[in-house]
């Protein structure tokens, strides 16, 4: 039997193609709205405008980073509205009011902002709808961005418009959470890709009917930024010059010797002072709850050393600076504050320090990559944790331990983040070697899974070559404007 003759043709209008198919003597005319990229909506604007929303000093440092790479790989000019921090004012956003008005995190720690929080909320879905613009994206902070996409979604919906592609960069954690899988295709009506900075999230969100990219931890990016200033090794390391920060704060320059395998008695033996960096974390709520912990942790260890420094790394967050800027007046040791924003001068202090104390967050995985053996604490509302230890199923808390499933790094979580229960696990980071090597040798193992070019062939001349474009931003960024509107 012979089949009929079939032809085709396209007819395309303005926001829809009509294809005309002929089979024999019926002709079937299919409608469906046309694709559209991203390149093609700037074009026949002349520029390309982009809504991004971060609510963290971490994702600030992240969109800043997306925002330099749009505009480098865009062949048009970019104009950006949202909200954002310094390093994103930097590249050219005016914030629609300041990020620290959202940086809230937790469940009932919010209940005290709720009301601002639903005004911000309202204020930037409506600035969003006069922006107009081509491209939609948030930075972590999934409490406030998926509000604020869901209820952008919907006003589009209302108004019969073509929504713009939303993305969200920093997948949820649904891998830590009992059924957080299952709530991966609730994200479908408001999200159109997401960008995994861990290896495995892509596969899963995919597997969920969610596009999704893996472009790397966002932290790698420390590497290239720091290698114009010559702080870097060729593997995912920092080197920072410590002897540079003790010479600018006035700390002996024998000190160069004490993140290295020089023992702990030589040192003592010294009588140089020992520096501990300090990381309370980036919200003022974790910070006026953390600190003062910290504080007494310094003072159970300071008769243990001939002269104890810490060294407080202050987030660029206005709040956050004021309430530390008055609280180390009261600290039982001398205390140096580096200010956020330079992470050149962020890493020469690691080097310069022993060990490090920090809040879990984004910080962990810094410390790994600058080698510095560290402690991560932490502590939330009661109701908070209480909901934690419910709902969470993995026994970890911070992302090197997490990605290699080990506990490499000693943790000190809610009730057991107490003083007593740090200063040990400080001291013997100190002072047992094999501890600490334990650490360093982990942190390689731990960038190689993070690595976006793991999968790429060639020797370490050609990888090293592809950095610059295969930088998490830069493929966040080619994904934003190769995408397509549907």
């Amino acid at each position: 039997m012979q089949s009929e003759d079939v032809s085709e043709k396209c007819v395309e209008c303005k926001d829809w193609y009509e294809y005309e198919l002929l089979a024999g003597s019926e002709k079937v005319i299919i409608s469906f709205l046309r694709r559209e990229s991203v390149r093609d909506l700037a074009s026949k604007d002349g520029e390309l405008r982009v809504f991004i929303v971060a609510g963290e000093v971490s994702g600030d440092v992240i969109a800043s980073r997306l925002m330099s790479s749009l505009k480098m790989l865009s062949p048009f000019p970019v104009r950006f509205a949202g909200v954002g921090g310094l390093t994103m004012s930097q590249q050219g956003l005016n914030s629609l009011f300041p990020m620290e008005d959202i940086a809230v995190m937790g469940i009932w720690e919010l209940l005290p902002h709720l009301s601002m929080f639903r005004v911000k909320l309202k204020e930037t879905v409506e600035s969003a709808l006069t922006f107009r613009p081509h491209v939609v994206l948030t930075v972590d902070s999934k409490g406030f961005s998926f509000r604020f996409l869901k209820q952008l979604r919907a006003r589009y919906g209302v108004h019969r418009l073509a929504s713009p592609q939303h993305f969200h960069y920093v997948a949820p954690s649904f891998w830590a959470w009992r059924g957080g899988e299952s709530r991966l295709k609730g994200l479908l009506e408001f999200v159109d890709h997401v960008f995994c900075i861990l290896p495995f999230e892509a596969e899963v969100c995919r597997s969920n009917g969610l596009a999704a990219t893996f472009v790397g931890h966002p932290t790698l990016e420390d590497v290239l930024e720091l290698k114009i200033n010559k702080c870097v090794d060729k593997e995912w390391k920092v080197q920072g010059d410590g002897e540079e920060f003790r010479r600018n704060y006035g700390i002996s320059s024998v000190q160069a010797i004490e993140n290295t395998s020089v023992s702990f008695e030589i040192l003592q033996d010294m009588r140089e002072s020992t520096i501990i960096s300090v990381l309370p974390g980036s919200r003022l709520q974790e910070v006026t709850r953390m600190l003062s912990i910290f504080s007494r942790t310094m003072e159970l260890l300071k008769d243990a050393f001939s002269e104890l420094t810490a060294v407080i790394h202050v987030a660029p967050n206005k709040h956050v600076e004021e309430y530390i800027s008055n609280a180390v007046c009261q600290w039982p040791v001398p205390a140096i504050l580096v200010p956020g924003g330079s992470p050149c001068m962020k890493y020469n202090s690691f080097s310069a320090s022993r060990v490090a104390l920090c809040t879990s967050g984004t910080v962990a995985v810094e410390l790994q990559l600058a080698r510095l053996p560290c402690v991560v604490a932490y502590r939330a509302h009661l109701l908070t944790e209480w909901f934690i230890r419910y709902k969470a199923k993995i026994p970890y808390i911070s992302l090197p331990n997490i990605v290699l499933d080990s506990p490499i790094i000693p943790e000190a979580l809610f009730e057991a983040c107490t003083p007593s229960r740090l200063a040990p696990l400080l001291m013997d980071l100190i002072q047992d070697e094999s501890l600490r090597q334990k650490q360093v040798s982990a942190a390689g193992k731990f960038f190689n899974l993070l690595d976006p070019l793991k999968r790429v062939s060639g020797n370490s001349t050609e990888r090293e070559s592809l950095l610059l474009e295969y930088t998490p931003s830069m493929i966040a960024a080619s994904a934003v404007l190769n995408s397509e509107r549907i």
